[in-house]
Parts: C-alpha cells; structure tokens; sequence
C-alpha cells in the first residue's frame, strides 16, 4: 500500500492529502496535534489505491489532477466533512454530489492570480516572437541559415487584444499587455455582463463573434463550465484572422482540440500558445506537438514560489476549518 501515515494513531480528525505540498504547508498539517494525515511516499496516489485507503476519512485535500465525483465520496463514507482543492478551478469536482451530501468544498481564489497573468504574457509574447522555432534553430546549429527575412514575428503595437474572461486573471493580463499595444491599441473583450472595470481599463465589451473577427491575440481566461466547454471549435477558429495569436491559460476544455489540429493544419491560425491542454499531460506524439508555430507549456501558470505556498496555506486552512466544523476561509458557494 503506497501511503504512509505521519502522525500517531487515535487522532480525531482523519485527513488525505493527493499530492505533497511544499514543506512549510506540510509541515502544518504534520504537526497538527489533532489530525491524522494519510499522504503518498511516491508523488501521488492511483485512483486505485485512493479508492482503497478513502474509507473514513473526515477531509480531503486534492489537487486538480484528481477526479473527486460520486464514486469516490461513497467509498469514503458519511463522515467526510470537507474536499479542499489546492486550485481556483473546481472541474475536477462533482459540486452537485459535494451539495447533495453536505460537504463543503474550499478553493484558492486570488493568489494565483499574477502567475497566471504572467505566464499569459510569456505564451502570448514567445507564439508572436516564433521563439520555439528561433530556440529550435539555435540547438540545432540552422543559426548560420540567417536572412534579412528570416524568423519574422509580429508586434503587438497597435494590435487589438481579445480578452476572454474579464475577471481576476483577465484584467491582469490587459494591464500587462497595454504598454505593448501603445496608445492607438484596442482591448475588447466577451463575457456575461458587462464590467466596470473595463472603463478604467479602456476595453470595450463585444459580442463573441466579433471577438473572433477583429481579434489580432485572444487570451482566454474564462472559467470552465458547460456554457464555455469546447466553445473554441472548428466553427470558431475559420472566423478568426489567420494571423491570429491564440492563447489559452484557463482550462484545456474550452477548447476542442482535434479541431484546433484541423485549424493548425489548414492554415487558419497564425500561432498557438498553450498552459493547458486535454489530457494532461499530453502524448509527446500528439499532433499539436508538431507544429512549430504552436508553444505549449505543462500547466505551470501557478508554477512560483510564492504562489504555490500562497495556494497550499489556503489549501490547508481551508481543510483544517472543514474537519474541525469552522468556517472555510475560502469555500465555494454550492
């Protein structure tokens, strides 16, 4: 059985961890002198062995990895008090079930909000710029192979940004990108209601088809949900300019994926950059690892110090409230 358990036995409370956190995190969950805790010795727990070892546990802490439904929350038992994710996004969760059984679900809203925003910027700035194809020829010695043409990108001056999703991560990355598109650049974005941050931000609301239209980049940001699941399809992608900067940082879903090969392969798309893709990870023979004009990163928009010990206090907070019946410092309305 692949787990161990780090403090002595007869604790009140029971909980189960999916995947370390960083020390200072752990550390507090480790020294708890009411809480059992159930963690991985190798990294993380199969769905196998999670089935296995849930039963009787009063809280979980999960990561967004993890597939938190039905199945699961039987296997555990009655006595579950709290799921706590270590994430803003909660697609991984069956809220509807949570909700059902009473059980309070806690998140990390806000702290990952900079990291994310950054890492927007970096796919946005490096699928422009063609760094995978520059840094391609750099290792593969094609350095010398230089014309007055060559490795052409484009600017985001004077460009007009589509912002899908203008919430926390949204508005940051407008911010970040209005010194780069100077003062004749154009901010527009889509969502559900109009926000009133987006006067002081000089963005205008659009529908989504005008988005897709007039859009020189589109960062989405928005959350998943079954309004937004694979709302970026074939139909989507032949509305947009071909020279178009497409980026997600939000989640793999709201994108239909065989159809963004299609786009790539028929030339509809200028270039792709990607912090989230479905699966998770992704075969390194998909498709989409083929084109030279599409950047993909492994889910590291949270990747920071300072944010995933931000998200993993939270985290635990948040779990430690649940067993002990107080309320979460950040829980989801269910």
């Amino acid at each position: 059985m692949s787990f161990s358990n780090t403090s002595e036995t007869n604790k009140r409370y029971k909980i189960l961890i999916t995947k370390d956190l960083l020390p200072s995190s752990m550390e507090r969950l480790q020294s708890a002198p009411d809480i059992e805790l159930l963690r991985p010795e190798n990294g993380s727990f199969s769905r196998t062995v999670l089935l296995q070892i849930i039963k009787g546990v009063d809280g979980i802490l999960c990561a967004p990895k993890d597939k938190i439904d039905a199945e699961l929350l039987d296997q555990a038992g009655p006595q579950l008090k709290v799921v706590s994710t270590h994430s803003v996004g909660y697609d991984h969760i069956d809220t509807n079930e949570l909700r059902k059984r009473g059980i309070v679900l806690g998140f990390t809203p806000g702290v990952l909000t900079d990291a994310t925003a950054d890492i927007a910027i970096i796919l946005i700035l490096g699928a422009a710029r063609r760094i995978r194809e520059n840094i391609h020829a750099v290792l593969n010695r094609e350095w010398n192979n230089w014309s007055f043409a060559s490795s052409l990108g484009t600017q985001l001056t004077d460009k007009t940004i589509g912002i899908v999703g203008l919430g926390r991560i949204g508005i940051a990355i407008t911010q970040r990108l209005q010194p780069f598109i100077g003062l004749n650049g154009k901010i527009i974005y889509t969502g559900n209601s109009d926000k009133p941050v987006a006067k002081e931000l000089g963005a205008l609301r659009v529908d989504f088809e005008t988005l897709l239209r007039e859009s020189d980049v589109i960062s989405v940001s928005c959350t998943l949900n079954e309004k937004t699941r694979e709302m970026f399809n074939y139909e989507a992608f032949k509305k947009m300019k071909k020279s178009v900067i497409f980026v997600n940082t939000a989640r793999g879903g709201i994108v239909q994926q065989d159809d963004l090969v299609r786009a790539l392969s028929e030339g509809l798309i200028g270039s792709v950059g990607l912090d989230v893709t479905t699966p998770e990870p992704l075969d390194s023979d998909h498709p989409l690892l083929k084109f030279q004009n599409v950047l993909v990163l492994p889910h590291i928009g949270t990747s920071t110090i300072e944010t995933r010990t931000m998200m993993g206090n939270m985290s635990v907070d948040n779990v430690l409230a649940g067993v002990r019946e107080l309320k979460l410092p950040s829980s989801l309305d269910l």
